[in-house]
């Protein structure tokens, strides 16, 4: 089968920062890729016995975004309950959850480059240490590569589209 919705990984390579933004960007864009062209129904289906969803995957994703570069990273939304679920309920729309995967995107992008520096300490610990911002970028990207694989297998069940 052809892949339909290849490109190519980043070439980056002007330093840490760089090259690390560069490829939890591209896990990123391949995530929101996976949605483009489906309608709410098809964002929803489920397809695989674990009941993940495209809409699902995403809507989890964003709570990671929010959780690990906005809390622990720039030490915001303390109060915040955190779920990490990718139940989405129905009166939220699709394009809701997706304004709000960019948008947690775009403030995650902003505590890193407000971090400056990938070897500086998180503001809040995790797990009681202060890991650095090197740590989170390595982890969230990752959780988002390892997550653009599942939507990879749910986008093809859902419509036969391939491909990163």
């Amino acid at each position: 089968m052809t892949e339909s919705q290849r490109q190519p990984v980043p070439r980056n390579d002007e330093g840490e920062l760089d090259t690390s933004l560069a490829f939890l960007t591209f896990a990123r864009q391949c995530v929101l890729k996976k949605t483009e062209g489906l309608d709410d129904e098809q964002l929803r289906r489920v397809v695989v016995s674990s009941g993940t969803t495209l809409l699902g995957l995403v809507h989890h994703l964003t709570t990671a975004e929010r959780y690990w570069f906005g809390y622990h990273v720039a030490g915001t939304g303390a109060d915040e309950q955190w779920d990490f679920g990718m139940d989405v309920p129905e009166s939220v729309s699709s394009a809701q959850v997706l304004a709000t995967y960019r948008a947690a995107i775009e403030s995650s992008d902003a505590a890193v480059l407000a971090a400056n520096d990938p070897g500086a300490p998180v503001v809040v610990p995790v797990d009681g240490e202060f890991r650095t911002v090197r740590w989170v970028l390595a982890h969230m990207t990752s959780e988002t590569a390892r997550h653009a694989g599942h939507a990879d297998i749910i986008r093809e069940q859902i419509d036969g589209i391939t491909g990163r």
